[in-house]
Parts: structure tokens; sequence; C-alpha cells
């Protein structure tokens, strides 16, 4: 066979950019989608309290059975991005890959980004846990009366963790399980890491394939993307109504008391997202340069997107975007960081366990000694990394951690009354981190060409795309 249909050069084929479906996510920008679901949570939560046991106006079983009914549209939200988000990771990942110039920026780029997740991920729990340390929020929560709140949880005696102890003689059996004996029970549990370097095995065969045999499936992942995008859509008319009814229900069970008892709590995790995103602004400037404020305003748009969906797949399409054109990312960089990060780089989730995990050791008087800390951290990486972008996923993290270092798991219950916002916020962070991996990227790894060349060459395939009405482009130019 030729060596033109063997190589690599990927710049022969040239899939269409997700950025392209970013319309109806700029329209709900513009439409202030974030104000909608802000408005929806305040009325959640004075629906909440007027049904809840606060102000006893309606029976418990009636306002429960009410609660229910309000969180319908909810779940259905997060029923339908949860839908979505592996068929769109799996193709965004691998037509990524087929924009990538070639085999060597690729492989520095992946080695250096899934390093940099990691070593973010490790320094937002360590962050979260520091805040948690020092503030101390499990203090300010009177345990007994949460405890007959949320049901009576164990004490769990220091040292005895219910979590799998390290062991080194397991570590190569746990990286050969790293690789989906079956890729398809891989998605059906949600396993995201295996699922993430299924699409990346599958995505580096596909794009060494020859030509003609590589476009169709390419051209039917794009499809995929698309309808993904479809059912996003969809979703995301139901957002505002979502978060009030997910606010509505909770407040009902809980009562204004309790969530009030948690303000110190919500405030110690946005301390900690905030002082992990001045840290991205500090990292920002020392290696690329870039004036925070000007990394802020370029952002906005895409976090406000993230705060309204809490879901950093369903804003991949505009994040992509917002890392090319405002901040001058290369496509061949940003199509692959993007979906990669969108799935494995959980940095506000992970600081939220660090914190959630401090905070219920607090309230049930587990002492957590350096070695429950590390414990934690570990946990809490692994977890975060191979972890689904979809909402509320923190909550079910959460309680691998919790078992880990052997607190109570029953403590759940109160962290969720609380856990919209938070998750909310978490979210805008995770997308932040994505764009700050992007631009390192562009900075240490590069290009052969630059970023005005590669966007010109994307709009000379892009007014062919509309000529032809192929999605996938053969520039017989690179042969």
């Amino acid at each position: 066979m030729e060596n033109k249909d063997n190589q690599w050069s990927i710049g022969a084929l040239y899939p269409r950019s997700l950025k392209y479906l970013t319309d109806y996510l700029q329209s709900m920008v513009k439409g202030h989608l974030w104000l909608k679901v802000l408005v929806g949570m305040g009325l959640g939560i004075f629906v909440g309290i007027l049904l809840g046991p606060s102000v006893g106006w309606v029976d418990p079983t009636v306002a429960n059975m009410l609660g229910d009914w309000f969180a319908l549209p909810g779940k259905l939200f997060l029923a339908l991005i949860q839908m979505i988000v592996i068929p769109l990771v799996f193709a965004s990942i691998i037509r990524g890959l087929a924009a990538t110039e070639d085999i060597e920026q690729l492989r520095q780029t992946g080695v250096r980004v899934v390093l940099f997740f990691i070593a973010t991920t490790a320094l937002a729990i360590i962050i979260g846990i520091t805040v948690a340390s020092i503030i101390k929020p499990g203090t300010f929560i009177d345990s007994e009366v949460i405890q007959s709140t949320i049901g009576t949880a164990p004490k769990v005696k220091p040292g005895e963790a219910a979590g799998p102890q390290f062991n080194l003689q397991e570590l190569p059996q746990k990286f050969i399980a790293l690789v989906p004996s079956n890729p398809l029970n891989s998605m059906v549990e949600s396993n995201m890491l295996q699922v993430v370097i299924f699409a990346m095995v599958f995505g580096v065969a596909l794009v060494m394939m020859p030509i003609a045999q590589a476009k169709p499936l390419l051209d039917l992942l794009g499809s995929l993307q698309e309808v993904c995008m479809t059912v996003v859509r969809w979703a995301m008319l139901l957002a505002p109504i979502a978060v009030f009814g997910l606010i509505a229900q909770l407040t009902t069970k809980l009562g204004v008391e309790a969530l009030l008892g948690m303000a110190v709590y919500v405030a110690t995790v946005l301390l900690g997202l905030l002082l992990l995103f001045f840290t991205y602004l500090v990292i920002l400037l020392v290696f690329t340069e870039v004036r925070p404020l000007h990394f802020v305003r370029s952002i906005k748009d895409v976090l406000l997107l993230a705060f309204s969906t809490s879901s950093s797949a369903a804003v991949m399409p505009l994040s992509i975007k917002t890392a090319e054109s405002e901040l001058r990312v290369r496509p061949s960089i940003s199509q692959f960081v993007i979906p990669l990060g969108a799935t494995i780089n959980m940095n506000g989730t992970a600081l939220y366990q660090g914190v959630a995990a401090i905070f219920l050791a607090q309230v049930f008087g587990v002492e957590i000694g350096m070695g429950g800390m590390a414990l934690i951290i570990l946990t809490a990486v692994g977890a975060s990394i191979g972890a689904p972008a979809t909402p509320g996923v923190g909550i079910v993290i959460l309680s691998m951690v919790l078992s880990s270092a052997g607190i109570p798991a029953a403590g759940i219950a109160l962290v969720m009354g609380v856990d919209r916002i938070l998750d909310m916020s978490r979210t805008a962070l995770n997308v932040s981190g994505d764009l700050l991996a992007a631009k390192l990227m562009d900075k240490w790894v590069g290009g052969k060409a630059t970023h005005t060349e590669e966007i010109k060459a994307e709009l000379k395939h892009e007014r062919l795309r509309e000529k032809t009405g192929e999605d996938v482009i053969i520039d017989k130019s690179r042969d």
C-alpha cells in the first residue's frame, strides 16, 4: 500500500469542529439562562419553605408528595444530560484526535495534559482540605439535630476505614484494569476513564487507517455529535424549571433551618473554588503572560453557561470556540484537550470532595489524621478523573471518598440539600480549568502551523463543506 494511504499526517482528513454547533448555546447565553436558573433557585427555596416543616402549613406526607412532583422536570433534565454524555465525549475525543496535526504533537499534548490534570486535581483537593481544616464548618452544625433529620449515622473508629487499603502488589493489575475488556460494559456502568482510554485507542487506530476507510466512521461520529447536541438543546429548555423543582423538593424535606445551618459549609466550598480560580490566573500569567482580566472577560459566557447547565460536556462546543477565538488556541490543540478535559479534569469537583469529607468528619466526630487525608486525596483524584461530566456526579464520587476515610456515608443526605448551587459553581471551575489547560498546551506544545494558519485552513475547509455538503473533508494536497 502506498505511503500516502498510511500516513499519520491527519491533515488529509478534516472533520468538522464541534464549535460549529454553538449557535443554540450562544442564544442561551444571550437569553440570560443563568439568571433564569438563579430565579428558579430562589423560587424553589421560597416554595420549599412554605411546604416544609419550618412553616408547617402542609402535612409532611402531602408536602413530600408535592416535592416529588416538583422534582420531576429536574430528574428528567438530569436523565437527558446523563444519557448523552458518554456518546458525546466518545465521538468528540475521536474527532478531536483527527484534528491533531501529527503523532508527535498528539504524544506531547496527551502526556503533558494528563500530567497537568492529575497535578491540578491533587492541588484542588489539598486546597479544599486545607480550607475546611482551617474554617472547621462542621463545628457550626448541631450534630444531634442533623442526625435526627437525616437518620442515625454510626460513628466509625479512627483507622477503621471501610475502603480498600493501598497494596503495591495490586498496582500492576489496577493499571491493566484501566483498559476495558468490554467497552460496552464500561459505557453502561459509566466508567468514564475506561471509556476515554477506549476512545483514544480507537481514535489513534482510526486515523492511522487509509483515508477512504476512516472517513465514513468519522462522518458517523459527526452525526452522533449533532444528535447529542440536539438532546442538549431539549434539556436546556428544562434547566430553570429543573433547578426550581430540585431545590423545592430538598427544601421541603430538610426545612430552612437545616439549609441555613449549612451556610458556613457552602461558603467554605465557594471560598476554596475562588482560591483555586485565583491559582489558575496566576499559572496563566506566569506561563502564558495572559492577563487575568482578559482571561475572565474572554471566558465569562462559557462560565455562565456551565453554571446554568452543571455539565462541562454539554458546553464543549462553546468551550472550543472560546479557546480558539478568544484565547487564540490552535484548533488542533483545543479540539483534543477540551473534550478530554471535560471528562477527566474535574478540579472543582475534587475540591468539593475534600471540603465535604472534612466537613462530615467534623460533624460526626471522626478523627482524620494525615493517613486519612492522604487516602482522601488518592481516592478523590482517582474518582474525579474517571467521573462523567454530568450534573450531580459529585455526590456519587463523595460516597467513595467517605468510604475510603471511614466517614459515615449517611452524611451525604446532609450535603445533598445544598448541592445544586455547589454543583453549578464547581462545573464553572471545571470548565475554566479545561480552557487553562488548552492555553497552556498551546504554549508548551504548539504545532507546525500557527494559530492564524490553522484558522485560515479551517475556514477554507468550511467553505468547501458548504459547497459539497460533506462533514469530513479530504485535502488531497496533503498527500
